[in-house]
């Protein structure tokens, strides 16, 4: 399949607005026969939402708010981020899998983090599962931001069968003194090619850009092969759309070309962190 990554900026707080970019994203994508669209994290509601939380924050299976995206998950299957509403009324920063008009998985951010400039564990609470979902493209994996900083994620979702791992995020820029590269992109690239390399997978990122509540979020997202190659790479703080097929027949050849993916011992790591956590 061809996948699309859509990295764009939002209006904090208007579901209906951003739900309109969307669709103009969608709209090219399916223009350059795209089957998938991957967006950023929250980027139907906005990052710095606080308590604006508790107001706009959805039920996934009470919202109408979601129609028009269903509508057009028919013609393109669609990955993006917003605040939920959970029946406990707790929320979640949460990414959703649509596709052929319903929402067919979402995944709660396990780690909201709150060191240095983020605050999110104030206003979300902790999703509590993380696993592969079947689709028509086979096995997915979605993380959100922080959860690609802690590797039994991704390594959970390889292993539970995602050939696919999906990370969409709002990383903030961050500028490193005495460094000719723009950092940020460079450590967060380096982290995805040795996901996908050492777990012999697809990884697609989706970063946001633009501004919000001085916070300014630089963009940067990547499409990874299998082998750690970057097939495709949007551009820095503006907005943009990328493209790269996706061929399980990559997967295969990388599994067999290096068996540490397939050689894993799971029940010795399984023992060790057994072990590990009874001291």
């Amino acid at each position: 399949m061809k996948a699309a990554v859509a990295q764009t900026t939002c209006v904090l707080g208007d579901l209906n607005k951003n739900i309109s970019h969307h669709l103009e994203f969608c709209d090219e994508a399916i223009k350059n026969k795209a089957d998938l669209i991957v967006f950023p994290e929250l980027s139907l509601s906005g990052y710095s939402l606080k308590d604006l939380n508790y107001v706009i924050a959805v039920n996934l299976k009470e919202t109408k708010l979601l129609d028009e995206l269903k509508k057009k998950s028919k013609k393109i299957s669609i990955i993006c981020g917003l605040a939920e509403e959970g029946d406990d009324y707790g929320i979640y920063n949460t990414g959703i899998f649509i596709s052929d008009g319903e929402i067919k998985f979402s995944h709660r951010k396990v780690y909201p983090p709150t060191y240095g400039l983020f605050e999110e564990f104030r206003y979300f609470s902790k999703g509590k599962e993380c696993k592969a979902h079947e689709t028509k493209f086979g096995k997915v994996g979605l993380l959100v931001c922080e959860d690609m900083w802690h590797m039994s994620l991704p390594y959970t979702l390889a292993y539970d069968e995602a050939k696919i791992l999906i990370g969409i995020a709002a990383s903030p820029t961050r500028l490193a003194a005495n460094h000719e590269g723009f950092k940020n992109y460079e450590v967060n690239s380096e982290h995805h090619r040795t996901f996908a390399r050492m777990l012999s997978s697809y990884f697609l990122f989706s970063n946001r850009v633009g501004y919000e509540d001085g916070v300014n979020f630089w963009g940067g997202s990547e499409i990874i092969d299998p082998f750690g190659n970057v097939l495709a790479a949007a551009k820095l703080f503006e907005e943009d759309i990328i493209y790269a097929d996706i061929d399980m027949e990559e997967v295969k050849r990388s599994r067999h070309q290096a068996r540490h993916f397939l050689d894993e011992d799971l029940e010795l790591t399984i023992r060790n962190l057994s072990k590990i956590q009874k001291k």
